[in-house]
Order: structure tokens, then C-alpha cells, then sequence
């Protein structure tokens, strides 16, 4: 197991908006694959799990992952009552984030899922404005905002057959809300990360939420297994270890290292992965409006990350 770099989770008292390395850059592109794929894993296994089922089973075993790691290298898990009223704000909002996620996801495809994911990047520009020193809006940003809430909206009205449509909405909504409290989630965790170690804001989300999810998959899952293939364990292997665990420890030191803005608008990369994997596995349509959608979203990333002048 390769140790921790000491010196990358040593809290510090500044915000550090810096721009991504090409090293940094590449690294972020290559997680960002990862989780578009987690959208595809998440619908496969939902066909043999009850969706709170499926999200306690993913990130119990994250956390048991976690731990061990954490044991592993030495790293300290204590907290102050200061640091653990700010880690119980996370933990909500993880919860909610989660449980809105899957439950949306379970409605709409999973095309849909990793494309209404690309509002995080533009969500964290608009609360980074208010909420972190040095991320100010710009022209740019504002356009490239604009760009990717129209990319979205074409989601919206992206044909299927009537019986299906409606429930595609709505999932889709559920789906727009849980990237809503993403986008707080990311915002949040860049303002208290030099207080708190990653491990530590990581590990103590899912640890909390843990229990919630598997009470409500035993109130509102009606079935919390229905059937377990190897398809499904696989999935459920995924989204545990790579993105849950390995994922979300990697992606958060880099929001440690480098700015919110900067880290998140790597997140294009999710839809081009999740579309092209639903297309391939889950046998998807690839609809017009799917294409539109993409074309805007990385075109609204495009525009906001373009060098040049600010204004």
C-alpha cells in the first residue's frame, strides 16, 4: 500500500485557488473518467438491489476500505467538537446528496444521470463566488454557465415513449437536486479542508450516512435484495473501492492542492465516459438531444476555462 504524502493533508490556514499542473491535469481527467462510469455501475446494480440497499452496501464497504487504509498508514482519525459540528454539516448534506442521487438515477438513464452531473462544475462557480475567497465570477464564467444550463435543459425534452417520459423528468429533477447539494458539498468541503484532514472528510460522511441509508432501504426499498450475479457484485466492487473509496480520497486532496473552480471543471470529461459506457453496456439510445447536450456542456467548459483575459 503506498503511503500518504504527509505533506499533501498538513492543514493550513490559507485557501489555495492555483491551477492545475499538467501532472494535476491529466490526474483529474483520468478520475473524472472513473466517476462517469459510476453512473452505469450504479444502474446495473439496481437492478438486483433496493436503491438505499445499494447505496449502504457501497460505502459500508468504502468505509471498512477507509479504515483499514487509515490503520495501515497511521493516519489519526480524532476530532475536536469544533471539527465534528463541521463534519455533521458534511455528513448531511452527503446523505442527502446521495440518497436524491440514486433515488433520481433509478428513474432516468444513466445518459442522463452523468450529463445532468456536468451542472456541478457551473454550481460550484456560482457558490464559490459567495462562499470562497479569490473565486470571483467573470463574463466568462457567466457565459460558460449559461452554455451548460442550456445543454442540460435539452435533457428535458429529450424524446421517449409517454409512460416513460414523465418518470424521466422527474428522475431527472431528483437528479438536478442531488448535484445542487454536490456542488454545496464541494464548496463546503474546500472551506474547512485546511482544518480538517481528506481521510477525515471522506470517511466520516459515509460512516454517518451508513445506517440511514439501510434504514431507509429496510423502510422504502420494499425488496432490499432482489437478486446478486456477478454482474452485480462487480458494480457494487466499483463503486465501493474505485470510486468511493480510492475516488473520493484522491479527488479531495486535489481540491485540497488546487482551487474549487479548477478541479471541478474537469467534470465535462464524466459525460463523454457515462454516455459512451450506456451506450456500449446498457445499450442506451443515443439520442439527438443527448448530442446537443454534450456539445453545450463542454462548449459552456470550454469558454469558462479558455486562457486569456478574465473579464
Amino acid at each position: 500500500m503506498k503511503t500518504v504524502d504527509t505533506a499533501a493533508i498538513t492543514p493550513t490556514a490559507h485557501f489555495n485557488n492555483s491551477d492545475l499542473t499538467f501532472k494535476a491535469s491529466i490526474y483529474t481527467a483520468f478520475l473524472c473518467m472513473l466517476f462517469g462510469a459510476n453512473s452505469v455501475a450504479i444502474k446495473i446494480s439496481l437492478f438486483g438491489l433496493g436503491i438505499f440497499t445499494n447505496v449502504g452496501i457501497r460505502f459500508a464497504l468504502a468505509s471498512i476500505a477507509l479504515l483499514v487504509w487509515a490503520k495501515m498508514v497511521h493516519e489519526p482519525l480524532g476530532f475536536n467538537k469544533k471539527q465534528g459540528y463541521k463534519l455533521l454539516i458534511l455528513s448531511l448534506i452527503f446523505t442527502f446528496q446521495l440518497s436524491f442521487f440514486y433515488y433520481g438515477l433509478n428513474k432516468t438513464t444513466a445518459s442522463h444521470g452523468t450529463l445532468i452531473a456536468n451542472l456541478l462544475p457551473f454550481v460550484v462557480l456560482i457558490l464559490a463566488h459567495f462562499f470562497i475567497p479569490g473565486d470571483q465570477m467573470t463574463t466568462k464564467k457567466v457565459t460558460g454557465i449559461a452554455l451548460g444550463f442550456i445543454g442540460v435543459l435539452f435533457l428535458f425534452f429529450d424524446s421517449a415513449p409517454d409512460a416513460i417520459s414523465g418518470q424521466m423528468q422527474t428522475g431527472d429533477m431528483i437528479v438536478s437536486l442531488a448535484v445542487f447539494l454536490w456542488g454545496c458539498s464541494a464548496v463546503y468541503t474546500k472551506r474547512i479542508i485546511s482544518e480538517i484532514s481528506v481521510l477525515q472528510i471522506t470517511l466520516y460522511p459515509m460512516v454517518f450516512g451508513v445506517p440511514l441509508f439501510f434504514l431507509a432501504g429496510f423502510l422504502f426499498d420494499g425488496q432490499m435484495v432482489k437478486f446478486v450475479d456477478s454482474k452485480i457484485i462487480q458494480a457494487i466492487i466499483y463503486q465501493s473501492f474505485v470510486t468511493a473509496s480510492y475516488g473520493f480520497i484522491a479527488w479531495n486532496r486535489l481540491l485540497y492542492k488546487f482551487g474549487a473552480t479548477a478541479i471541478h471543471s474537469f467534470v465535462f470529461i464524466m459525460p463523454v465516459s457515462g454516455v459512451f459506457l450506456s451506450v456500449m453496456i446498457l445499450d442506451e439510445p443515443l439520442t439527438l438531444n443527448i448530442i446537443v447536450s454534450i456539445i453545450f456542456i463542454i462548449a459552456g467548459m470550454f469558454v469558462v476555462n479558455r486562457h486569456g483575459a478574465n473579464s
